[in-house]
């Protein structure tokens, strides 16, 4: 088997399993608490990865912008932020999306033969790209990419839920932290955990409860993916 970092996902998920409005509208409906999480999570990672569209609705810079959390990872002689990693299939990415224009550390994109020449142009200066000859990126070996020329040990998953999904379906997520809020959107075309709603896995993902908090109005779970 090819090495690959370990693979945990983070998400905060409402009482009827919605991750965004149907309107794709950012993810923050959660605490403080939640968010707080969130950068403690990304902090113990190696890298944090998003699709280009969860990049895009959150305007997200994929930093740390908690000063202890920086200084307790250069403590343990890492650098202050982890490796920021964009897939995208389609390749519809802008060069002055936040996440390149912040003067943070540079990102890494994988993308396929679907993004056009004049991204590739403009991306060049601003990120190291990968193509994939394929139509969608191949995660086992974007995985396998991060694993051997970045040296990441541990992967963080942000989202969005197709990511995910792909994710589940190649078997490549061993970990997920999930906070449950207390609120419900509704909406068929809310995004759910795995995507669209009734979009089907092609199997079922088996879990096994590792940790459960009662923080405030919010839970916050840890599962471990169960493999036969």
């Amino acid at each position: 088997m090819t090495p690959r970092p370990f693979v945990t996902a983070n998400f905060a998920i409402t009482a009827d399993g919605r991750i965004s409005t149907r309107n794709h509208t950012p993810s923050d409906f959660s605490s403080a608490a939640d968010k707080r999480r969130l950068l403690e999570i990304r902090a113990a990672c190696d890298a944090v990865l998003v699709g280009a569209r969860t990049l895009a609705a959150d305007t997200m810079t994929l930093g740390l912008p908690a000063e202890d959390l920086r200084a307790a990872r250069s403590d343990r002689g890492l650098p202050e932020m982890p490796l920021r990693v964009i897939a995208t299939n389609t390749g519809r990415i802008s060069a002055e999306n936040r996440v390149f224009t912040s003067g943070l550390h540079p990102a890494v994109v994988f993308s396929t033969r679907r993004m056009s020449t004049r991204t590739c142009t403009s991306l060049a200066g601003v990120c190291d790209l990968f193509i994939h000859l394929a139509d969608s990126v191949n995660l086992a070996a974007m995985l396998a990419t991060l694993r051997e020329e970045y040296r990441v040990k541990r992967l963080v998953c942000e989202g969005g839920g197709t990511l995910f999904k792909a994710l589940l379906a190649a078997d490549l997520v061993d970990e997920l932290h999930l906070t449950l809020c207390p609120l419900v959107f509704g909406g068929a075309k809310a995004p759910t955990l795995s995507g669209v709603a009734g979009d089907w896995l092609p199997k079922s993902t088996c879990l096994r409860l590792a940790e459960m908090i009662p923080v405030g109005a919010e839970c916050f779970t840890r599962w471990r993916v169960r493999r036969s």
